[in-house]
């Protein structure tokens, strides 16, 4: 296992490697002139000249790419072309309550999620069954601004209970936007945890188990609920790192003061330093987690192991 852990471990750097320079030509390829748009729409060419060369934009996109990477291996994620701040700074400001929207999100859609779809596995051709999937259907097709929207009219416009938008560490102002970014995650656990679930139960071992005697309720949750856990496991880090890098939406909608917003404003303005920091961020998010996952294997199936 601890070998295991280290070459996964060193594997991770050439695929960051791949990410950071897709990431820098991504972002370079992107229309307009940060050098434009900070001297303004009526600066002469001289000073757009100028401050291309302050950023280095005037040196090849090697050079640049090369420059770039040396400053990130030394800790040094660049300034921001917009705020003038160190982007680990901006960064490390916003992180928290990114990681905080994420797990919320992660938390009630994989326990909703892996409820229904255990639900209507074993209760499969029955009305618990198409009820369970008609909520995981409802849940992947209504889209997120729209839900976010809706949440905000009835909970914090008319009824009152919630914050209408805004982060400033209370545990109500995550309920409205954890639901929004955990809904389309919890329909397809939902729907991922059935269909694991169904694989199981059609191994021989449960037919075994049921030959002998085993009451059904120990068949379903000690044998088959414990292996369907295993691919389950894999779509939920998969989801983790989504629900990370794919929160602009919820956080636009509910004024978050997140990455994911970050993103967009840096977007805005083509804040070059700040958009390659977010995804090498995020690339590396995915990247450890699946490092997670695959060591979780293990602990959930003692026959699993990694030599």
């Amino acid at each position: 296992m601890l070998k295991y852990f280290f070459k996964r471990i060193l594997a991770i750097l050439p695929v960051l490697v791949v990410v950071s320079i897709l990431a820098f030509a991504f972002v370079h390829m992107l229309p307009g002139d940060p050098a434009r748009m900070m001297a303004g729409e009526d600066a002469d060419p001289a000073t757009v000249e100028m401050l291309r060369h302050q950023l280095g934009l005037d040196e090849p996109l090697p050079v640049q790419y090369f420059t770039y990477m040396g400053k990130v291996m030394s800790g040094d994620l660049g300034i921001s072309l917009r705020t003038k701040l160190p982007v680990f700074d901006e960064i490390a400001l916003r992180y928290g309550p990114t990681m905080h929207l994420a797990m919320a999100g992660m938390f009630w859609s994989v326990i909703f999620g892996v409820f229904f779809g255990a639900v209507a596995a074993i209760y499969s051709g029955k009305w618990q069954d198409y009820t369970a999937m008609m909520v995981s259907v409802s849940g992947i097709s209504v889209p997120q601004f729209w839900l976010g929207l809706l949440l905000i009219q009835l909970f914090a416009v008319r009824l009152g209970w919630m914050p209408v938008a805004g982060y400033t560490g209370k545990m109500s102002e995550l309920v409205l936007p954890a639901i929004t970014l955990g809904a389309t995650v919890a329909a397809i656990m939902a729907r991922f945890t059935l269909s694991a679930f169904l694989d199981v139960l059609d191994e021989e071992y449960i037919s075994t188990a049921r030959a002998k005697g085993v009451s059904e309720r120990l068949v379903m949750w000690k044998h088959a609920f414990r292996n369907a856990l295993i691919p389950v496991i894999t779509m939920v880090g998969l989801q983790f790192g989504f629900l990370l890098g794919g929160s602009v939406v919820v956080e636009t909608v509910f004024a978050w003061p997140g990455l994911g917003r970050y993103m967009i404003e840096a977007v805005a303005v083509r804040d070059y330093p700040v958009l390659q920091a977010l995804l090498l961020l995020y690339s590396f998010h995915f990247v450890f987690i699946n490092l997670v996952v695959d060591l979780v294997y293990a602990l959930i199936n003692p026959e699993i192991r990694y030599e």
